[in-house]
C-alpha cells in the first residue's frame, strides 16, 4: 500500500501555479516562454529529487528516468503535461506529472528499485493554446509530428520553429524525439476529469475506456466591411451575422448525435469597428467524438451547411484542417489494473469516456496506454476554479502506485 505525502503533491501544484503570465486570473503558461522554462526548471529538479536522471529531448519533453534493475526492458512511462490554457487552472495536467513524480519519489525513499525502468514525462504543449495544434510533444515521441506543424504560427506571428530556437533547441532535430515502440512497455497518465460524472456518482476516480478523437480547424469568412449607417441590410455581406448563422447550425447538427460535441472556440472580428459591418472573422471548429466514422461524417456535414449558408449570403468560407486526431481505446490489460486497483480499495470500478484530448492519444501509438480520471469540483476544467480535492488526490494516485508496481512486478532493494 502507498503512503503517499499528498501535503508535497499540492504544495507542488500551488507553486507551479504561481508560474503564470497572468498574476491572478487563473493560470496562463504557453508553451516555449518564459513561464514555461521555469516550470521545466523546477520540475526537473523534483526529479533529481526523487532519484531520477533527466534531459529534455528534440521539441523539450520533459524526461526523467528512475532505472530499473533491467535497463534494458522496455519502460514504463507516466506522463502529462504541464502547459495550460489562457487563465486556466492548477491541476489540468500538472496533477498527472507531480502523481508520477510522486509515485517514483516513494520507490526512490524506500529504497526499492523494479525491474522495469520508470519514465516520468512532462510533455511539451499538450493544449494547443499557442500555436493552435495540441500535442507537440507527445506527437514527436510517436513520430506524428511533421515539418508543416513547425510552421504554424501563434498570434504574434512567431512560428513554432522560431519558437524552439528561443529556447535553445534546433527545430532540425525535432525527429530525435520519436520513440522505438520497442523500448517502451506501457504509458499511464492520471488526469482530472474535466466532466461531472465522478461527482454525480460519488467517486473520487474512475477508469478510462477511451479518448474522444478531435477534428480541429481554422476558418476564415470573408464578406464586405462597409458603413453601419449607410449600406441597407438587403445589400449586406456582414461575415459577422453569416458566422453566427453557421454556429447555430453547427450547433443543430451536432444535437443530432451525441455524445459528439462540437464548439466554435474563437473569433476574431475584422475591422472590429463599432460603426463598420464585419468584413472578415477568422475562427476555430472542433469537433470531438469517441466514433470516428461518425466523427468525420458530421463533420462533412457541418463544413457543407456553412459553405450553402455563405453560398445564400454571397460570403466566401475557407476552413483549414489543422489537427486530425483518431479515437483511441485504452488497454484492456491496463483497464482491468486499474479497475482490480479501485476494488481493492472499495471503490466503484467506474467506466468512463474522456471527450477531452490527451497525451495518451498520441503515444497509443507507440504502447499500450491506460488512464486514471480524478473527479473535479463540478467538472470545471480549463478555468481558474478547478479544483480536487487532496483526498481525492491521494486516492488516485494510490490507485496509480498500485498500477506501477503491477507493471514492474519484480522488485529489489537499490544496492
Amino acid at each position: 500500500m502507498a503512503r503517499l505525502n499528498v501535503s508535497r503533491m499540492i504544495e507542488r501544484i500551488e507553486y507551479l501555479a504561481t508560474i503564470s503570465a497572468t498574476a491572478e486570473n487563473g493560470v496562463t503558461r504557453f508553451s516555449f516562454t518564459d513561464q514555461s522554462e521555469r516550470a521545466n526548471d523546477i520540475v526537473q529538479q523534483w526529479m533529481e529529487e526523487a532519484g531520477m536522471k533527466v534531459h529534455r529531448d528534440g521539441v523539450n519533453n520533459l524526461i526523467g528516468r528512475y532505472e530499473g534493475t533491467d535497463p534494458y526492458s522496455p519502460v514504463l512511462m507516466i506522463g502529462s503535461h504541464i502547459d495550460s490554457v489562457k487563465e486556466g487552472g492548477k491541476y489540468d495536467g500538472v496533477l498527472g506529472v507531480i502523481a508520477g513524480i510522486e509515485v517514483v519519489t516513494q520507490l526512490f525513499e524506500r529504497e526499492i528499485r523494479p525491474n522495469r525502468s520508470i519514465e516520468v514525462v512532462a510533455f511539451c504543449d499538450e493544449e494547443g493554446a499557442r500555436f493552435h495544434t495540441s500535442l507537440i510533444g507527445s506527437r514527436a515521441m510517436a513520430g506524428q509530428l511533421t515539418d508543416e506543424d513547425l510552421q504554424t504560427a501563434d498570434e504574434q506571428g512567431i512560428t513554432l520553429s522560431d519558437a524552439m530556437r528561443q529556447v535553445g533547441l534546433d527545430p532540425a532535430n525535432y525527429a530525435s524525439a520519436k520513440r522505438d515502440p520497442k523500448t517502451v512497455h506501457s504509458y499511464l497518465e492520471l488526469h482530472i476529469e474535466q466532466g461531472p460524472i465522478l461527482q454525480e456518482e460519488n467517486q473520487p476516480c474512475g477508469v478510462v475506456m477511451g479518448i474522444a478523437g478531435a477534428l480541429r480547424y481554422n476558418f476564415c469568412i470573408l464578406g464586405m466591411a462597409g458603413h453601419a449607417g449607410t449600406v441597407p441590410m438587403s445589400l449586406r455581406k456582414d461575415a459577422l451575422t453569416g458566422t453566427a448563422e453557421m454556429m447555430m447550425a453547427i450547433e443543430q447538427i451536432a444535437n443530432q448525435y451525441p455524445p459528439l460535441v462540437a464548439t466554435v472556440g474563437r473569433l476574431n472580428v475584422q475591422p472590429g469597428v463599432g460603426n463598420v459591418i464585419p468584413g472578415t472573422v477568422v475562427g476555430t471548429l472542433d469537433i470531438r467524438d469517441t466514433d470516428e466514422q461518425r466523427k468525420l461524417q458530421v463533420a462533412s456535414e457541418m463544413l457543407s451547411a456553412c459553405e450553402q449558408i455563405c453560398r445564400q449570403r454571397g460570403l466566401e468560407s475557407r476552413f483549414e484542417l489543422v489537427t486530425q486526431s483518431p479515437a483511441v481505446r485504452c488497454s484492456p490489460r491496463l483497464v482491468a489494473l486499474i479497475e482490480n486497483a479501485l476494488i481493492k480499495r472499495n471503490i466503484k470500478p467506474l467506466k468512463l469516456q474522456s471527450g477531452a484530448g490527451h497525451d495518451a492519444m498520441a503515444i497509443a501509438g507507440v504502447c499500450d496506454v491506460g488512464m486514471i480520471f480524478v473527479r473535479c469540483k463540478d467538472g470545471v476544467s480549463h478555468h481558474p476554479d478547478e479544483y480536487a480535492s487532496p483526498s481525492d488526490i491521494e486516492t488516485a494516485t494510490e490507485i496509480l502506485f498500485d498500477v506501477v508496481l503491477n507493471e514492474c512486478i519484480q522488485t529489489s532493494e537499490v544496492n
